[in-house]
């Protein structure tokens, strides 16, 4: 990672393409560079790599601690570096320089030859795991106040009252069984950081996403072996989700691996375009 230019917030450029990266090439040595200063940051953090899939058979690494800190990926001009609550965070150097509208995440594009704050970043990755560990503790507390934990009806979806807010998305987020909260944390990022004034409410123990004035547009399900993701004006969007054979509602059923979050943007941004379904 050594060179002339140094990653900034002015230097936004867009990475191409996901592409693998080979061992001998830039962006496996930045890669492993990366790696290197993570774990050195903080040695409970812990790595494990995810969502392989045949365009991507090497999957992306994933460091946590307390909960997901950042995701490595390799494109064709770039290695993102991908904070999942970087919007939180102080970034005192101004390492983070793509996803800077966004409401949750932020991320650092390295291109070859851009030279790394390290100290900066192994700064970021500290402030990231208290983030974590805070937000832990919180949930802790909030835990012992409970009297019960939602109840999981058939297939694990969770049992939240009807309730409009933010609050009661949460809620049902963080009772959804094993590996299907993740892909609920990263379905409401996801909607929230593309449609910034989202109205969200719980209704038939789903989640469920509008425009004020314009309608619902799209929810999401849990069921037993996947998350069922249910776009209301399905019918008009390109490509049609594959689900349903309903007058207009179309969906798609996310698995353990296969939500393509490139694919579900492009639905969400369409959805919440056109008039929806009910008041919202």
């Amino acid at each position: 990672m050594k060179g002339k230019k140094r990653v900034s917030k002015r230097t936004v450029r867009k990475p191409a393409r996901k592409a693998a990266a080979s061992s001998g090439d830039w962006r496996a040595a930045v890669l492993r560079r990366v790696r290197d200063l993570i774990l050195e940051a903080d040695r409970d953090i812990t790595e494990e790599v995810k969502w392989r899939k045949p365009s991507n058979p090497a999957g992306v690494p994933v460091w946590s601690r307390n909960g997901m800190i950042c995701t490595g990926e390799t494109y064709k001009n770039a290695v993102k570096v991908t904070f999942a609550k970087g919007a939180h965070l102080e970034d005192p150097a101004g390492l983070f320089n793509s996803g800077l509208e966004g409401n949750l995440r932020r991320a650092i594009d390295l291109h070859e030859g851009d030279e790394i704050d390290e100290s900066g970043f192994q700064d970021l990755i500290r402030s990231a795991v208290s983030l974590n560990q805070e937000s832990a503790k919180a949930g802790q507390k909030a835990g012992t106040k409970r009297a019960r934990k939602p109840v999981l009806l058939s297939g694990g979806n969770p049992q939240i009252g009807k309730a409009a807010g933010n609050a009661p998305v949460q809620a049902y987020i963080a009772a959804m069984p094993g590996w299907k909260r993740e892909v609920g944390e990263r379905l409401d990022a996801l909607i929230t950081r593309h449609v910034p004034h989202v109205r969200k409410a719980v209704k038939w123990n789903s989640p469920f996403y509008g425009i004020e004035g314009n309608g619902w547009f799209v929810s999401f399900h849990v069921f037993a072996r996947y998350v069922k993701v249910t776009f209301f004006k399905g019918t008009s969007l390109r490509p049609v989700p594959p689900g349903g054979k309903a007058k207009e509602a179309r969906w798609i059923d996310v698995h353990e691996d296969d939500l393509d979050e490139r694919q579900m943007t492009l639905w969400v941004k369409q959805a919440a375009a056109i008039p929806g379904w009910g008041n919202a």
